[in-house]
């Protein structure tokens, strides 16, 4: 029997809270990259998240990472946790953050379709392949019609957005990969430290070979990195992991959907960036096909209720 809740106001809080955590790291990221190169600093980050993990597993006398044999798929995992971050590492040097955040958020349909060949349980309903395909019109249009008569150069906006996208593919597998193997009844913290362990492996070679090794410290740089070691790579993520225990997961799925709102507000105000009509349209197409694609059950719930408080008489 499944003992986790509905939402209260405490989580609600911390999903808020978590959402705007998530879209400031891309603008973090954005932000510094002149001074210190997004792909070397994720990988630093990475190795900073992973020891503090690691130190509290040891704290908690949880097991090593080789003594249950789940290390093969936490090795994919892993592999698929840095691609991700190469992808949005080297996609912030051609497109903004606002783009990327909402592109990279387009994991959970990813995720869908995986699971949905992967697990019977998981077979899509109507009211998610519409979620879906609404997801994809709507990057349709925010890759297709674009005003390109300005000053921008949308061949590179639109390898770094191709990128953020692909990321999002590379997550969503990374979610499939964790529900289908043994990874799904780790600790949270073990399978959290398979992928942090994974992207530093990747990502710090990686950021060596494309020269990607720009470090000038300064207080913004140390700040930035402290944000994203601690406070995002190492605190939120065993928040969200916390949450997703305790509480339904349909219902926190459909509040990530303020990540990519965010990430659009904050790169507009802190950033500068252009919102362009036809992306703002794309996304808003995007975020709506994401909550319905995660949160259909909660949503086809909320409508019975509705439905069966017209026909009381």
């Amino acid at each position: 029997m499944d003992t986790r809740q509905a939402l209260d106001t405490r989580a609600i809080g911390l999903m808020v809270l978590l959402c705007l955590t998530w879209s400031l790291q891309q603008i973090a990221l954005k932000a510094t990259a002149a001074d210190f190169s997004p792909i070397l600093q994720i990988a630093v980050r990475s190795g900073i998240a992973a020891a503090l993990v690691g130190l509290l597993m040891w704290r908690r006398g949880e097991g090593s990472l080789l003594a249950d044999g789940a290390w093969k798929p936490g090795a994919v995992a892993g592999a698929l946790f840095g691609l991700e971050f190469l992808l949005v590492g080297e996609g912030l040097g051609h497109t903004s953050a606002a783009h990327m955040v909402v592109f990279l958020y387009t994991a959970p349909i990813f995720a869908a379709l995986g699971l949905q060949w992967k697990l019977p349980s998981e077979r899509l309903a109507p009211l998610q392949w519409l979620g879906i395909f609404m997801a994809f019109t709507g990057i349709a249009i925010a890759f297709l019609l674009r005003d390109t008569s300005g000053h921008q150069d949308w061949s590179r906006v639109l390898w770094g957005d191709l990128l953020g996208l692909l990321g999002g593919a590379s997550w969503g597998a990374t979610t499939v990969v964790i529900r289908t193997t043994r990874l799904s009844s780790l600790p949270a913290t073990q399978t959290l430290l398979y992928q942090l362990l994974g992207a530093f492996v990747l990502l710090m070679p990686a950021a060596l070979l494309m020269g990607h090794t720009t470090f000038n410290p300064s207080p913004l740089i140390w700040a930035s990195l402290a944000f994203q070691s601690v406070v995002v790579a190492f605190v939120s993520f065993l928040v969200w992991f916390w949450l997703m225990g305790r509480y339904l997961a349909s219902r926190l799925g459909v509040l990530t959907f303020l990540t990519p709102l965010f990430g659009v507000v904050l790169g507009a105000w802190l950033l500068s960036e252009p919102i362009e009509s036809s992306f703002l349209a794309g996304a808003l197409l995007v975020l709506a096909g994401v909550v319905l694609v995660s949160g259909h059950a909660w949503l086809g719930q909320l409508w019975r209720r509705w439905g069966s408080g017209l026909s009381a008489p």
